[in-house]
């Protein structure tokens, strides 16, 4: 953000040209993003060992990728449609450029662009709700990616939803935003069923099921305007070490719909659209055929238990080890 605009739009328009000129250099950001930035040239020494079949996909995409960025450096995301164009130029062309490489290794068959992209715009549309309050505190310059088709039936400014008098107005436009990302959950569904290789399935497939169990746990929830809205490290340790299959998948998806489902107030301005779009995302999940077999479940009353359980054995252990002092 503080690269001059009149700076940064022709790198963008021009980076796909530097992939293989291992001498070119442009140091900035901070932290791993300028320890990346001042290394690029190993970056060009991978990309120029790869197969041409995959230096072409990935040129493709990163031309494409790099025009659209720039477009959007002197445009503002005003409609759905604009919010719609801007993730497929950061994320869905992501997951076309990916679909090409699976294409190309001869590891997976074509899908549709359609699926591919939904990938990409649903994994997206989940960090710009869950990033609200980091993005609109960015320093010096707040990154807005919120439609204003959106925030507008809510707040006068898009900061304004981080305002407690805000509150409520603020947790019925983050439902709005979520019942919008829930609109490509389907084709990402059908997209993760295709994949025939375990290793691009499981690299897929777990950042779809975080996604999922980000916005179940964004939705309706005011602390997305207070502070960063995670998954318990516990709970994400399970989903990547019983995200085998896509009866996991399915019964991963149908779990944490199911939770949304149940936060879902009937007075919510867009409560009827947000209970269409889950139980058609349950609906995919149940005709699978496939939740009797996964391995994978959200079981919030046993993570609770768990944590009563712990507690309890906690007490007792200091219980004991007091009495035992006092002896």
């Amino acid at each position: 953000m503080r690269i001059p605009i009149d700076t940064k739009v022709p790198i963008l328009l021009g980076f796909h040209e530097h992939l293989n000129d291992r001498d070119w250099h442009f140091s900035c950001g901070m932290n791993a993003y300028k320890v990346l930035m001042d290394k690029f040239h190993f970056v060009s020494d991978a990309f120029t060992e790869l197969h041409k079949s995959y230096q072409e996909a990935i040129k493709n995409i990163t031309m494409r990728m790099g025009a659209g960025m720039a477009k959007f450096i002197c445009k503002e995301v005003d409609t759905i449609d604009d919010y719609d164009e801007y993730c497929h130029y950061v994320a869905g062309l992501v997951g076309l450029g990916l679909s090409k490489l699976f294409y190309a290794s001869k590891l997976e068959n074509a899908v549709p662009n359609s699926f591919a992209n939904s990938m990409g715009l649903f994994l997206q549309k989940t960090n710009i709700i869950r990033d609200y309050l980091e993005d609109i505190n960015e320093i010096p310059k707040s990154r807005m990616f919120w439609p204003r088709q959106i925030w507008s039936n809510y707040v006068d400014n898009l900061e304004d939803l981080k305002y407690e008098e805000n509150a409520v107005k603020a947790v019925q436009c983050l439902n709005d935003m979520v019942t919008n990302a829930l609109v490509h959950v389907e084709d990402c569904l059908k997209y993760m069923s295709a994949l025939k290789d375990r290793s691009i399935f499981g690299f897929c497939a777990l950042p779809q099921v975080m996604a999922i169990g980000t916005l179940a746990l964004c939705y309706n929830n005011v602390e997305v305007f207070r502070g960063v809205v995670k998954i318990r490290h516990g709970l994400a340790a399970r989903m990547s070490d019983q995200t085998k299959s896509m009866a996991d998948v399915y019964g991963a998806f149908y779990d944490f719909s199911t939770l949304l489902e149940s936060k879902v107030d009937k007075k919510d301005p867009n409560a009827s659209l947000t209970l269409k779009r889950v139980n058609a995302i349950k609906k995919a999940c149940m005709s699978s055929g496939l939740l009797n077999k996964r391995g994978f479940y959200v079981d919030e009353r046993q993570q609770l238990y768990n944590s009563a359980l712990i507690m309890l054995i906690a007490l007792l252990l200091a219980v004991f080890f007091a009495a035992r002092m006092v002896k």
